[in-house]
């Protein structure tokens, strides 16, 4: 069984990360959606939230799991026996930080190839970061997002402006 792994913080799960899942799948018997649990940035949603909202995401597609992990991807890929890892590009400025993660993880696990599939002309605008400052000010996500993760997004921001310790959500152009 050829398996692989696509992983990201998922905060939140946006169309741009779905439509690079569904392409994955057909490319391999299994595609692990990797929820990776303490990426160092600050996070919207805790872990199994942001599970939850990617398995609700991908449910249509039959042969994709999704699991959290933590530690180096390359140990997490092995223990899952997945041969690739999925890393999805958007703009030039993504290559450069993929192909240095690339390199590190050849070094570490050259075993596990490093396959990047370039995002849909329709998503390449799209970031976890982008989705979040619209958000955060009120803006309509409908297009980036699925229903669910909106209503998600609504209920988080409702909640931090109800208390003191709002954050600001600015858009990275690591994210």
């Amino acid at each position: 069984m050829r398996r692989a792994l696509y992983p990201a913080s998922f905060d939140p799960i946006h169309y741009g990360h779905i439509d690079i899942a569904q392409r994955a799948a057909r490319l391999f018997d299994e595609l692990i959606i990797g929820v990776y649990d303490r990426p160092n940035k600050r996070l919207l949603f805790d872990a199994g939230e942001r599970l939850a909202l990617v398995e609700k995401s991908l449910q249509h597609i039959p042969n994709v799991r999704v699991a959290i992990y933590g530690g180096l991807t390359v140990d997490y890929a092995r223990e899952v026996g997945a041969i690739a890892i999925i890393r999805g590009l958007r703009v030039f400025s993504d290559f450069e930080l993929e192909f240095r993660m690339a390199l590190a993880n050849r070094r570490l696990a050259p075993d596990i190839e490093i396959v990047n599939l370039i995002a849909g002309e329709a998503y390449v605008h799209l970031s976890s970061s982008t989705v979040r400052e619209i958000a955060s000010l009120g803006g309509d996500v409908s297009t980036m997002v699925p229903l669910h993760v909106q209503e998600a997004l609504r209920q988080r921001f409702t909640e931090l402006n109800q208390s003191d310790d709002r954050p600001v959500y600015m858009i990275s152009m690591t994210d």
